[in-house]
Protein backbone atom coordinates (compact mmCIF):
# COMPACT_ATOMS: atom_id res chain seq x y z
CA UNK A 1 0.00 0.00 0.00
CA UNK A 2 1.27 3.50 -0.89
CA UNK A 3 0.61 6.22 1.71
CA UNK A 4 0.77 9.83 0.51
CA UNK A 5 2.29 12.36 2.95
CA UNK A 6 1.51 16.03 2.26
CA UNK A 7 4.29 18.60 2.65
CA UNK A 8 2.96 20.77 5.47
CA UNK A 9 3.81 21.98 8.98
CA UNK A 10 2.28 18.88 10.59
CA UNK A 11 4.54 16.50 8.66
CA UNK A 12 7.84 18.38 9.08
CA UNK A 13 10.33 18.50 11.93
CA UNK A 14 13.91 19.71 12.35
CA UNK A 15 15.31 17.35 15.00
CA UNK A 16 15.34 13.68 15.95
CA UNK A 17 13.51 12.51 19.07
CA UNK A 18 11.89 9.32 20.24
CA UNK A 19 9.29 11.59 21.87
CA UNK A 20 7.91 12.94 18.56
CA UNK A 21 4.41 11.72 17.76
CA UNK A 22 4.27 9.76 14.49
CA UNK A 23 2.47 11.48 11.62
CA UNK A 24 1.50 8.11 10.13
CA UNK A 25 1.50 4.42 11.05
CA UNK A 26 2.13 1.86 8.30
CA UNK A 27 2.44 -1.90 8.01
CA UNK A 28 5.77 -3.53 7.25
CA UNK A 29 6.06 -3.63 3.46
CA UNK A 30 4.01 -0.48 2.89
CA UNK A 31 5.35 2.46 0.87
CA UNK A 32 5.29 6.20 1.53
CA UNK A 33 5.26 8.96 -1.08
CA UNK A 34 6.18 12.60 -0.42
CA UNK A 35 8.12 15.68 -1.53
CA UNK A 36 10.78 17.57 0.43
CA UNK A 37 12.07 21.07 1.07
CA UNK A 38 15.63 22.01 0.19
CA UNK A 39 18.37 22.36 2.80
CA UNK A 40 17.79 25.43 4.95
CA UNK A 41 14.03 24.81 4.81
CA UNK A 42 13.83 26.47 1.39
CA UNK A 43 10.45 26.00 -0.28
CA UNK A 44 11.57 27.97 -3.33
CA UNK A 45 14.46 30.17 -4.44
CA UNK A 46 14.89 32.65 -1.59
CA UNK A 47 11.67 31.49 0.09
CA UNK A 48 12.00 29.86 3.51
CA UNK A 49 9.21 27.69 4.88
CA UNK A 50 7.38 29.19 7.86
CA UNK A 51 6.50 28.88 10.67
CA UNK A 52 9.57 27.26 12.24
CA UNK A 53 10.63 26.78 15.85
CA UNK A 54 14.04 28.43 16.39
CA UNK A 55 15.41 25.44 18.34
CA UNK A 56 13.34 22.39 17.42
CA UNK A 57 13.58 23.16 13.69
CA UNK A 58 17.25 24.12 13.65
CA UNK A 59 18.22 21.03 11.65
CA UNK A 60 17.23 19.56 8.30
CA UNK A 61 13.58 19.75 7.26
CA UNK A 62 12.58 16.10 7.69
CA UNK A 63 9.35 14.40 6.69
CA UNK A 64 8.04 12.12 9.44
CA UNK A 65 8.33 10.42 11.76
CA UNK A 66 6.59 7.35 10.35
CA UNK A 67 5.77 4.49 12.71
CA UNK A 68 6.12 0.94 11.32
CA UNK A 69 4.00 -1.78 12.90
CA UNK A 70 6.11 -4.71 14.09
CA UNK A 71 9.31 -2.64 14.26
CA UNK A 72 11.07 -3.52 17.52
CA UNK A 73 14.32 -2.06 18.82
CA UNK A 74 17.16 -4.40 17.91
CA UNK A 75 15.67 -5.55 14.62
CA UNK A 76 16.50 -4.10 11.20
CA UNK A 77 14.51 -1.73 8.96
CA UNK A 78 14.89 -2.15 5.21
CA UNK A 79 14.36 1.12 3.33
CA UNK A 80 13.83 0.48 -0.37
CA UNK A 81 14.49 3.67 -2.32
CA UNK A 82 11.98 3.25 -5.12
CA UNK A 83 11.82 6.73 -6.64
CA UNK A 84 13.75 10.01 -6.29
CA UNK A 85 12.86 12.93 -8.57
CA UNK A 86 14.64 16.27 -8.01
CA UNK A 87 12.99 19.65 -8.32
CA UNK A 88 13.93 22.19 -10.96
CA UNK A 89 16.48 24.22 -8.99
CA UNK A 90 19.25 23.83 -6.46
CA UNK A 91 22.25 25.53 -4.93
CA UNK A 92 25.72 24.76 -3.63
CA UNK A 93 28.33 26.90 -1.90
CA UNK A 94 31.89 27.06 -0.61
CA UNK A 95 34.02 29.24 1.64
CA UNK A 96 33.12 32.33 3.62
CA UNK A 97 32.23 30.37 6.78
CA UNK A 98 34.25 28.77 9.54
CA UNK A 99 34.70 25.01 9.29
CA UNK A 100 37.80 22.93 10.13
CA UNK A 101 38.44 22.21 6.45
CA UNK A 102 37.81 25.82 5.37
CA UNK A 103 40.26 26.93 8.08
CA UNK A 104 42.87 24.47 6.79
CA UNK A 105 42.33 25.65 3.20
CA UNK A 106 42.40 29.33 4.30
CA UNK A 107 38.89 29.88 2.89
CA UNK A 108 36.92 30.66 6.06
CA UNK A 109 37.40 34.41 5.82
CA UNK A 110 36.47 36.62 2.93
CA UNK A 111 33.97 36.09 0.17
CA UNK A 112 32.24 32.77 -0.26
CA UNK A 113 30.82 31.44 -3.51
CA UNK A 114 27.26 30.28 -4.22
CA UNK A 115 26.35 28.34 -7.35
CA UNK A 116 22.75 28.49 -8.55
CA UNK A 117 21.70 25.39 -10.46
CA UNK A 118 18.95 24.77 -12.99
CA UNK A 119 17.97 21.10 -12.93
CA UNK A 120 16.39 19.40 -15.92
CA UNK A 121 16.37 15.74 -16.81
CA UNK A 122 19.67 14.31 -15.58
CA UNK A 123 21.66 17.52 -16.07
CA UNK A 124 22.41 20.42 -13.73
CA UNK A 125 23.64 23.74 -15.16
CA UNK A 126 25.03 26.57 -13.00
CA UNK A 127 24.88 30.30 -13.69
CA UNK A 128 28.20 30.12 -15.54
CA UNK A 129 27.03 27.44 -17.98
CA UNK A 130 28.91 24.55 -16.38
CA UNK A 131 27.04 21.23 -16.51
CA UNK A 132 27.14 18.15 -14.31
CA UNK A 133 25.28 14.84 -14.41
CA UNK A 134 22.63 14.45 -11.70
CA UNK A 135 22.42 11.49 -9.32
CA UNK A 136 19.63 12.55 -6.91
CA UNK A 137 19.37 11.02 -3.44
CA UNK A 138 18.21 11.72 0.11
CA UNK A 139 20.94 12.93 2.46
CA UNK A 140 18.98 12.01 5.61
CA UNK A 141 17.38 8.60 6.12
CA UNK A 142 17.07 7.41 9.69
CA UNK A 143 15.61 7.02 13.14
CA UNK A 144 16.14 8.81 16.47
CA UNK A 145 18.64 7.71 19.12
CA UNK A 146 17.09 5.55 21.86
CA UNK A 147 17.78 8.19 24.52
CA UNK A 148 14.96 10.69 25.20
CA UNK A 149 15.36 14.36 24.38
CA UNK A 150 16.15 16.49 21.33
CA UNK A 151 18.94 15.31 19.02
CA UNK A 152 20.49 17.24 16.12
CA UNK A 153 19.94 16.04 12.56
CA UNK A 154 23.48 16.88 11.39
CA UNK A 155 25.54 13.84 12.50
CA UNK A 156 24.97 10.36 11.07
CA UNK A 157 24.46 7.63 13.68
CA UNK A 158 24.28 3.85 13.67
CA UNK A 159 20.49 4.19 13.28
CA UNK A 160 20.95 6.34 10.17
CA UNK A 161 20.37 10.06 9.85
CA UNK A 162 22.53 12.42 7.82
CA UNK A 163 24.45 9.65 6.02
CA UNK A 164 25.03 11.75 2.86
CA UNK A 165 26.00 8.73 0.74
CA UNK A 166 25.77 9.42 -2.98
CA UNK A 167 25.30 5.69 -3.70
CA UNK A 168 21.80 5.66 -2.16
CA UNK A 169 19.98 6.58 -5.35
CA UNK A 170 16.74 5.22 -6.81
CA UNK A 171 16.82 1.42 -7.02
CA UNK A 172 18.94 0.82 -3.89
CA UNK A 173 18.13 -0.54 -0.43
CA UNK A 174 19.38 0.71 2.94
CA UNK A 175 19.34 -1.50 6.06
CA UNK A 176 19.28 0.28 9.43
CA UNK A 177 19.41 -1.07 13.00
CA UNK A 178 16.11 -0.10 14.65
CA UNK A 179 16.68 2.11 17.67
CA UNK A 180 13.17 2.43 19.16
CA UNK A 181 9.95 0.44 18.99
CA UNK A 182 7.91 1.60 16.02
CA UNK A 183 11.07 2.78 14.19
CA UNK A 184 9.88 6.44 13.91
CA UNK A 185 11.58 6.80 10.53
CA UNK A 186 12.18 10.21 8.91
CA UNK A 187 13.75 11.39 5.66
CA UNK A 188 14.78 14.60 3.91
CA UNK A 189 17.73 16.71 2.69
CA UNK A 190 17.48 16.34 -1.08
CA UNK A 191 20.71 16.28 -3.08
CA UNK A 192 20.80 16.41 -6.87
CA UNK A 193 24.51 15.50 -7.06
CA UNK A 194 27.42 15.14 -4.64
CA UNK A 195 31.00 13.94 -4.59
CA UNK A 196 32.28 11.50 -1.96
CA UNK A 197 33.32 13.52 1.08
CA UNK A 198 30.94 16.44 0.38
CA UNK A 199 34.09 18.58 0.58
CA UNK A 200 32.57 22.08 0.50
CA UNK A 201 29.93 20.97 3.06
CA UNK A 202 27.25 21.24 0.38
CA UNK A 203 26.03 19.01 -2.40
CA UNK A 204 23.64 20.46 -4.97
CA UNK A 205 21.01 21.11 -2.31
CA UNK A 206 17.56 20.87 -3.83
CA UNK A 207 13.92 20.12 -3.11
CA UNK A 208 12.76 16.68 -4.19
CA UNK A 209 9.60 16.73 -6.27
CA UNK A 210 8.80 13.07 -5.61
CA UNK A 211 10.15 10.40 -3.27
CA UNK A 212 8.79 6.89 -2.80
CA UNK A 213 10.20 4.58 -0.12
CA UNK A 214 9.13 1.10 1.00
CA UNK A 215 9.65 0.28 4.69
CA UNK A 216 10.02 -3.35 5.73
CA UNK A 217 11.02 -4.95 9.05
CA UNK A 218 13.67 -7.67 8.66
CA UNK A 219 13.38 -10.41 11.27
CA UNK A 220 16.30 -12.49 9.96
CA UNK A 221 19.09 -9.89 10.09
CA UNK A 222 21.09 -8.35 12.93
CA UNK A 223 23.27 -5.28 12.36
CA UNK A 224 25.50 -3.03 14.45
CA UNK A 225 25.80 -0.35 11.74
CA UNK A 226 23.98 0.43 8.47
CA UNK A 227 24.58 -1.52 5.29
CA UNK A 228 23.20 -1.01 1.80
CA UNK A 229 22.60 -2.95 -1.41
CA UNK A 230 22.94 -1.36 -4.82
CA UNK A 231 22.70 -3.07 -8.23
CA UNK A 232 26.51 -2.90 -8.39
CA UNK A 233 27.72 -3.57 -4.85
CA UNK A 234 27.21 -4.10 -1.12
CA UNK A 235 28.12 -1.17 1.15
CA UNK A 236 28.85 -1.08 4.87
CA UNK A 237 29.05 2.16 6.87
CA UNK A 238 31.14 3.42 9.76
CA UNK A 239 30.57 6.67 11.67
CA UNK A 240 32.86 8.21 14.27
CA UNK A 241 34.50 11.54 15.12
CA UNK A 242 37.81 9.85 14.23
CA UNK A 243 38.18 8.92 10.55
CA UNK A 244 40.37 5.89 11.32
CA UNK A 245 37.74 4.50 13.69
CA UNK A 246 34.98 5.14 11.15
CA UNK A 247 37.03 3.16 8.61
CA UNK A 248 37.53 0.34 11.13
CA UNK A 249 33.77 0.17 11.87
CA UNK A 250 32.96 0.00 8.15
CA UNK A 251 35.61 -2.70 7.66
CA UNK A 252 34.37 -4.74 10.62
CA UNK A 253 30.84 -4.63 9.18
CA UNK A 254 32.17 -5.66 5.75
CA UNK A 255 33.87 -8.73 7.23
CA UNK A 256 30.53 -9.71 8.80
CA UNK A 257 28.76 -9.16 5.47
CA UNK A 258 31.31 -11.26 3.58
CA UNK A 259 30.75 -14.00 6.13
CA UNK A 260 26.99 -13.92 5.49
CA UNK A 261 27.21 -13.59 1.71
CA UNK A 262 30.22 -15.81 0.97
CA UNK A 263 30.59 -18.08 4.01
CA UNK A 264 34.02 -16.69 4.86
CA UNK A 265 35.77 -16.56 8.22
CA UNK A 266 36.86 -13.10 9.34
CA UNK A 267 40.56 -13.49 8.56
CA UNK A 268 39.83 -14.98 5.12
CA UNK A 269 37.35 -12.17 4.50
CA UNK A 270 39.99 -9.58 5.42
CA UNK A 271 42.52 -11.22 3.09
CA UNK A 272 40.04 -10.93 0.22
CA UNK A 273 38.90 -7.46 1.31
CA UNK A 274 42.43 -6.18 0.83
CA UNK A 275 42.09 -7.16 -2.82
CA UNK A 276 38.47 -6.36 -3.75
CA UNK A 277 36.95 -3.93 -1.20
CA UNK A 278 37.20 -0.14 -1.62
CA UNK A 279 37.06 2.24 1.35
CA UNK A 280 35.48 5.58 0.49
CA UNK A 281 35.05 8.71 2.60
CA UNK A 282 31.29 9.26 2.64
CA UNK A 283 31.51 12.72 4.20
CA UNK A 284 33.88 14.81 6.33
CA UNK A 285 31.65 17.75 7.22
CA UNK A 286 29.03 16.74 9.79
CA UNK A 287 31.16 16.52 12.93
CA UNK A 288 31.00 12.73 12.78
CA UNK A 289 33.03 11.35 9.87
CA UNK A 290 31.52 8.75 7.55
CA UNK A 291 33.28 5.95 5.69
CA UNK A 292 31.70 3.28 3.52
CA UNK A 293 33.28 0.04 2.38
CA UNK A 294 32.22 -1.13 -1.07
CA UNK A 295 32.23 -4.75 -2.31
CA UNK A 296 31.19 -5.16 -5.97
CA UNK A 297 28.84 -8.12 -6.46
CA UNK A 298 31.09 -9.65 -9.14
CA UNK A 299 34.33 -9.12 -7.23
CA UNK A 300 34.49 -12.64 -5.71
CA UNK A 301 33.86 -15.55 -8.10
CA UNK A 302 34.04 -19.22 -7.16
CA UNK A 303 35.60 -21.83 -9.43
CA UNK A 304 35.64 -25.60 -9.12
CA UNK A 305 39.00 -26.91 -7.92
CA UNK A 306 40.20 -30.15 -9.57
Amino acid sequence: MLHEIPLERRTLHGHFSRDLEPILTVDSGDSIGFSTLASGWYAGRGTVFEPRHPELDAGHALVGPVEVRGAVAGRVLEVSIDRVVPGTWGWSAAGGRRTPLNDRLRLSDGRGVTLDWELAGWVGRDQYGREVTLHPFLGVLGMPPPEPGVHATQPPRRWGGNIDCKELVEGTRLYLPISVDGALFSAGDGHAAQGDGELSQFAIECPLERVELTLRVCDDLSLATPIAWTPEAWLTFGFDEDLDEAAAIATDAMLELMGREHGLGRVDALALAGVVVDLRVTQLVNGVRGVHALLPHAAVRWTRMS
